[in-house]
């Protein structure tokens, strides 16, 4: 077996160029490349090697000047052995087999040195355990169960009443114009900022068509039209949330008073996580299935709640919509979200700060794996239940308000009563 030979020359730029073929230069075969500084073929490369080693001296049978081509290059070696001296091939470049040898053991190690580098690569590049992959499924799954993208339970509740005089909140709601400018990372610093910006005042102005001045003195509440229905959509989201909590991995070995207390406390801001998904960014609506289950800010206000509630709101619907989450972070969010461990009348904080820690460290694996270069969602996501807590509070606010009046609580289902009804101690 031939030794191996490496050869060194200085490569042409016609070397790059895909598109010009290369022609061995003694005998106009397909080329593999620069041997001994000229561009040959394997043939020829193994030939003039061969040659030079021997010392061999051959001698033409014809007149010394035969055309070497693929066809006969083996019929004279003196011409072929003259063509590749006179295209520039040159026995100085030729390795002894100690220098072949030394090659051949460089190129070795360095493979195996790569091999080692791509091990290790592989071995620090980001994964889930086992267990992390489990609690996603079950997570999955569980939001999967709970969650109806059909919307198909909706026709069910009372139904959607739009018509009526509209509410002081609702003419707010209509010339809030500052709303959309509002310094907010939901609409800084981002290339849609504009087109959302424009598309909200349009919305604001389509709803101040149809309403009152804001320094209207209508009666505050004279119809709150659209409280029935939107109480059955509430009442239907925590009974879902409900079914979702179950499913969490340890949140139903939790004391019964501990699950009470967790869900009575986090079940607004899991339905306003869940919503999300519904949440429509060009129109700043919540699209359900049909026309008459698209719900508009005006529509909220008509069940009640002021623009101290729906502004933040919907800045934190398209702040989260702009996070682009994969649907495993966002149920790893809710589950986080429900299992905090930090909600009055939790009893067993440290069981329950372990279940929410094994969360974080499954949500933050999982971003490290799927947003390379993304180290600052985590955080986004946190800031997320921090804005929760805000709006929590003045849900909370705005709900007792609502609920001192027989003729508004009355419209509540029994369920709203129990869950946002009276504060857990």
């Amino acid at each position: 077996m031939e030794p191996t030979v490496v050869s060194t020359s200085t490569v042409a730029p016609d070397e790059f160029d895909r598109n010009v073929p290369r022609i061995c230069g003694v005998c106009g075969d397909k080329a593999t490349g620069f041997h001994f500084n000229a561009m040959t073929c394997e043939g020829c490369k193994g030939f003039f090697r061969r040659s030079m080693k021997r010392k061999a001296s051959f001698t033409c049978p014809f007149n010394g000047s035969c055309t070497i081509t693929k066809d006969n290059r083996r019929h004279c070696q003196a011409c072929r052995l003259k063509r590749c001296v006179d295209i520039g091939m040159m026995k100085e470049f030729i390795l002894t087999d100690e220098e072949v040898q030394r090659k051949k053991d460089l190129i070795q190690r360095r493979k195996e040195e790569e091999a080692q580098r791509e091990a290790e690569k592989e071995a620090r590049r980001p994964r889930l355990t086992d267990e992390q992959s489990h609690v996603i499924a079950m997570l999955v799954e569980a939001h999967h169960k709970t969650y109806d993208d059909s919307y198909s339970d909706f026709c069910r509740f009372r139904p959607p009443v739009r018509e009526g005089p509209v509410t002081r909140s609702a003419s707010r709601a209509a010339s809030l114009h500052s709303f959309s400018d509002a310094s907010s990372d939901s609409f800084s610093h981002s290339p849609e900022s504009v087109d959302t910006k424009m598309n909200f005042n349009n919305l604001l102005l389509m709803y101040q068509e149809h309403g009152n001045s804001p320094d209207s003195s209508e009666e505050e509440g004279s119809s709150f039209s659209m409280l029935p229905h939107l109480a059955d959509l509430v009442s239907y989201s925590i009974q879902k949330v409900i079914g979702f909590a179950k499913m969490i991995p340890g949140f139903r070995e939790l004391t019964a008073e501990d699950q009470i207390a967790l869900l009575k406390s986090s079940a607004i801001e899991v339905i306003m996580l869940r919503s999300n998904q519904s949440f429509n960014l060009e129109d700043m609506s919540w699209s359900c299935g049909g026309p008459d289950f698209k719900y508009q800010i005006s529509d909220v206000t008509k069940a009640g709640h002021t623009l101290e509630l729906l502004e933040p709101l919907v800045k934190f619907q398209v702040g989260l919509k702009k996070l682009n989450l994969h649907e495993e972070e966002h149920v790893l969010l809710m589950a986080i979200c429900l299992l905090s461990p930090d909600r009055p009348g939790v009893q067993d904080h440290t069981r329950i700060e372990a279940l929410q820690d094994k969360l974080s460290e499954t949500l933050q694996a999982y971003i490290r794996l799927h947003h390379p270069g993304g180290q600052l969602l985590y955080a986004k996501m946190i800031q997320k239940l921090a804005d929760l807590r805000s709006l929590n509070e003045e849900h909370s606010k705005q709900y007792r308000s609502l609920s001192f009046q027989p003729e508004h609580s009355m419209q509540l289902t029994p369920l709203v009563l129990e869950v946002f009804g009276s504060e857990v101690s």
